[in-house]
C-alpha cells in the first residue's frame, strides 16, 4: 500500500501540469476561455492510451519487472518535457506549446498505464477499495503540489522556473519505483494479438457488460465537466493565482483526500452498489455550489464551502469507481484493460474542453454549474439499472481469498 501511495502521486504529479498551470498559464498570456478549453484537447493521450496498452501488457522492458520498467522509462521522459516546455512562450506560439504538453501527457498517460496494471496486479480482491484510496491520496496530493508549485513560483518567478522545478520534482520519482516491490509473476500474453482479442472478449462476453461499460463512461460526467475550467473560473471570480495555488488548491487537495479515505472507510460498510448511489447523487448536487459563489463574487466562506464539500463528494465517487473498474479486470491483461475502461471514464473529462469553453463564454459560469448538474443524471440513471450486476461483481469480491 506504501509502493501504490507514492506510485500514485508520481501518476497524479504530472496531470495538472496540462491542466491548471497550463491554463493559468494561457490566462496570463491573454488567452479566451475557448481557446483554453481548445487546448485542453492536449490531454487526448489519457483517452487514447487504451491504442498502446496492449504493447505494455505484451512486451516488458528490460529492466526492473514488467511494470516497473516502464514506469520508470515514463518519468525519465517525462522530466525531460517538462523541461521542454518550460523553455516556451505561448505569446509567441501555441502549437509549440501545444507540443510539448501532448508529449508530456503521452508519457503521463503511459506511465498511468503501467500503474494501474501494477496496482490491479499487487493488490487482493478484498483490498481494492483500500487500494483505490491510497492511489487517490498519493495522486491528489502530489496534483496539488505541481500545481500550487507552478502557480506560487511563476506569480514570484515566472512560468519559465515553475516549470524547471516541476521537471526536477518529477525526475525525483525515478527513486520510488526503483524501490517498489515486484508483483509475483503471472501468465502474460504470447503474441500482441491475445493481448487485444482475448481481453475484450472477456470484457465484452456477458449480457450486462455494454450496461456496465456505460455506467464507467457516464458516472463521473457531470463532475468532471464543472470541474474542467475550475482555475479560470476561480480567477473570474476574483482570487489572484496565489490564492489559488495556496488557499483554493489547498482546501481542493485536503477535502478530496478527506473524501478518499471517507469514501474508502464508507465502501466497507455499504457495499460497491449502494456507494456508487449514494456517492453519485452527492457529487451530482455538490456541483450547484458553485453556482453560489458564481452570484456572490470573490467570497472565502462561500469558496472554501463550495470548494471542500464537491471535492470530498467527488473523490468519494471517483473511489466507488475505481474500484468498479479493478473488480471488471483480469489481472493477465490489467494493463489493457484498466487503461481501456480507464479511458472511457475520463473521457468526459477530456473531450468537454470546447463546450465547457463556449457555455462559460457565452452562458456565464452558473449556468454552466447548472449543467454540470443536469447531465450527472444519467449515470445515476444507468448504476440503478444495472444494480444487479454491480451487486453480484462485489459478491465475488467479498468470496474472495
Amino acid at each position: 500500500m506504501l509502493a501504490i501511495l507514492v506510485l500514485g502521486a508520481a501518476s497524479g504529479f504530472p496531470n495538472q501540469i496540462t491542466e491548471s498551470a497550463l491554463q493559468a498559464w494561457l490566462k496570463d498570456a491573454g488567452a479566451t476561455n475557448t481557446t483554453i478549453g481548445l487546448m485542453s484537447y492536449v490531454a487526448l493521450p489519457y483517452l487514447l492510451k487504451v491504442l498502446w496498452a496492449p504493447l505494455i501488457d505484451r512486451y516488458p522492458l528490460p529492466f526492473l519487472g514488467r511494470r516497473r520498467g516502464w514506469m520508470l522509462a515514463m518519468q525519465l521522459a517525462l522530466g525531460g518535457a517538462i523541461g521542454l516546455l518550460a523553455l516556451q512562450d505561448p505569446a509567441i506560439s501555441l502549437r509549440a506549446v501545444g507540443v510539448c504538453a501532448v508529449a508530456i501527457t503521452f508519457f503521463s498517460a503511459t506511465q498511468d498505464i503501467a500503474f494501474d496494471a501494477y496496482r490491479t496486479d499487487v493488490s487482493l480482491p478484498s483490498e481494492r477499495g483500500l487500494a483505490a484510496a491510497a492511489t487517490n491520496l498519493g495522486y491528489r496530493t502530489a496534483a496539488w503540489i505541481a500545481s500550487a508549485c507552478a502557480l506560487v513560483v511563476a506569480d514570484h518567478f515566472g512560468w519559465r522556473a515553475a516549470f524547471l522545478v516541476l521537471a526536477l520534482v518529477m525526475v525525483s520519482f525515478c527513486a520510488a519505483t526503483v524501490r517498489a516491490p515486484e508483483p509475483q509473476a503471472v501468465h502474460h500474453p504470447r503474441s500482441l494479438a491475445e493481448s487485444v482479442i482475448v481481453p475484450l472478449e472477456e470484457l465484452l462476453g456477458t449480457p450486462s457488460a455494454m450496461m456496465l461499460i456505460a455506467v464507467v463512461l457516464l458516472f463521473k460526467l457531470g463532475d468532471a465537466f464543472a470541474n474542467k475550467l475550475f482555475t479560470p473560473f476561480m480567477m473570474d471570480v476574483g482570487f489572484s493565482k496565489t490564492e489559488i495555488g495556496l488557499i483554493v488548491k489547498a482546501l481542493f487537495t485536503l477535502s478530496t483526500l478527506a473524501g478518499s479515505i471517507l469514501g474508502g472507510v464508507l465502501m466497507v460498510r455499504l457495499g460497491l452498489l449502494r456507494s456508487m448511489l449514494a456517492f453519485g447523487v452527492l457529487q451530482a448536487a455538490s456541483n450547484l455550489l458553485y453556482c453560489v459563489l458564481a452570484l456572490s463574487g470573490k467570497s472565502y466562506p462561500v469558496m472554501a464551502a463550495a470548494v471542500v464539500i464537491e471535492h470530498v463528494a467527488g473523490a468519494m465517487g471517483g473511489i466507488a469507481l475505481v474500484a468498479l473498474i479493478m473488480a471488471l479486470c483480469d489481472v493477465r491483461y490489467s494493463a489493457f484493460q484498466y487503461a481501456l475502461l480507464s479511458a472511457l471514464a475520463l473521457l468526459p473529462r477530456y473531450s468537454l474542453g470546447y463546450p465547457a469553453g463556449w457555455i462559460a463564454d457565452h452562458g456565464g459560469w452558473y449556468a454552466y454549474y447548472v449543467t454540470s448538474f443536469v447531465i450527472a443524471l444519467p449515470g445515476l440513471a444507468l448504476v440503478w439499472r444495472a444494480r444487479t450486476r454491480i451487486d453480484a461483481l462485489d459478491a465475488q469480491r467479498a468470496a474472495a481469498p
